[in-house]
């Protein structure tokens, strides 16, 4: 199934072929202004289909570019767009997104474009990693004070990528502190930016064990992710089984609750691990998010290209402000960051006043 955009006959327009989105994607084209988009849902399709149907339309094209939703896509799509030198774009959700999780099927707030590899991915540098390390933050005081702003900001919404988490009194949870507080952040175990970004293969089971045989004495508290939680997603590994050396949270609770009090924060490559970074909080990473490897993180897996030393409101800035585009779906036009940041908020007290409606 194919879809036009609405700048559909403007030959002079380059032409964006997206492949493999599931059906509700299929505002993409909201996201592409100034695009001519041909939409393939995510329903499977041949080899054959491709040649014969969109290969010769993608050559014919004005300045075409093949998108694709990360990293599902089949082998022969890539590999045309290798032979043909079509660029190859691949999409991912922002780091603010949404109230709902995204299993649930909500319509994101900001999404990533990037090739040749996504944020997630340090097989290759990254759109993302590019700004990194070459962007000259010095030279741009305005971007860092709209940094340092959202970031203020954040915290004191107490947003995070995805907001469907209760607020409640950490302290009934944790109890009197009277030692090292380590938080272990769980994360889905076949996520691609576990696949793509941790060289070596553990589940959220061994995190805890290596968080717990690292401090010993302190108390561990190990934060399933709230899709496991939720049901919505499958978990590879039983929280159960490491209950003996660690508090499991059961219930879905904030981030910004779950990181009160909290002297140490253990992720494989959660984003997470960035949200407590610019809470001020030491962070170990096993594998290699795209915050680490700039010196604000205590590291496990090197990644040589990134030698520049960053400020997280350096890091911030890139990874909030530069990289992702910002859409809002009721005025159906992009938006800052800032705005994008306001309208979440909205957003989530307005689902709040639902919940706590009679």
């Amino acid at each position: 199934m194919t879809f036009w955009s609405k700048s559909q006959g403007k030959e002079s327009r380059p032409s964006a072929f997206v492949f493999g989105l599931s059906s509700w994607k299929g505002h993409l084209a909201n996201w592409l202004p100034g695009h001519q988009v041909f939409q393939r849902n995510r329903v499977l399709f041949s080899r054959l289909e491709f040649q014969i149907v969109w290969a010769p339309r993608i050559r014919a094209a004005q300045s075409a570019a093949v998108y694709v939703w990360g990293y599902k896509h089949p082998a022969f799509l890539e590999d045309f767009c290798t032979r043909h030198g079509v660029p190859l774009v691949r999409i991912e959700d922002g780091f603010i997104r949404s109230v709902a999780l995204g299993a649930t099927k909500a319509a994101p707030l900001s999404l990533c474009f990037d090739s040749p590899v996504l944020y997630y991915d340090p097989s290759a540098q990254s759109r993302l990693e590019g700004l990194l390390q070459n962007y000259d933050f010095a030279g741009d005081p305005a971007l860092l004070e709209r940094a340092r702003m959202g970031i203020a900001r954040l915290i004191q919404t107490r947003l995070s990528k995805y907001n469907t988490s209760a607020d409640v009194d950490i302290n009934d949870i944790y109890g009197p502190k009277d030692r090292k507080r380590v938080l272990v952040v769980g994360q889905v175990e076949d996520d691609m930016s576990i696949i793509k970004g941790c060289a070596t293969r553990i589940d959220n089971n061994d995190l805890v064990r290596i968080a717990a045989k690292e401090n010993p004495g302190a108390q561990i508290i190990y934060k399933p992710h709230p899709e496991i939680l939720h049901g919505t997603r499958p978990a590879r590994s039983k929280p159960a089984e490491v209950r003996t050396i660690a508090q499991i949270l059961d219930r879905d609770i904030t981030l910004a609750d779950a990181f009160q009090t909290i002297d140490h924060v253990y992720t494989i490559t959660s984003l997470a691990g960035f949200e407590a970074v610019i809470r001020g909080i030491k962070v170990t990473c096993i594998g290699m998010p795209f915050y680490a490897g700039w010196g604000v993180t205590d590291d496990r897996q090197p990644c040589p290209r990134r030698t520049a030393r960053r400020t997280f409101e350096e890091i911030f800035a890139a990874a909030y402000i530069l990289y992702p585009t910002y859409y809002d779906p009721e005025s159906e036009k992009t938006i800052s960051f800032e705005e994008g940041l306001e309208l979440l908020h909205r957003m989530k007290r307005a689902a709040q006043s639902k919940v706590k409606a009679p």
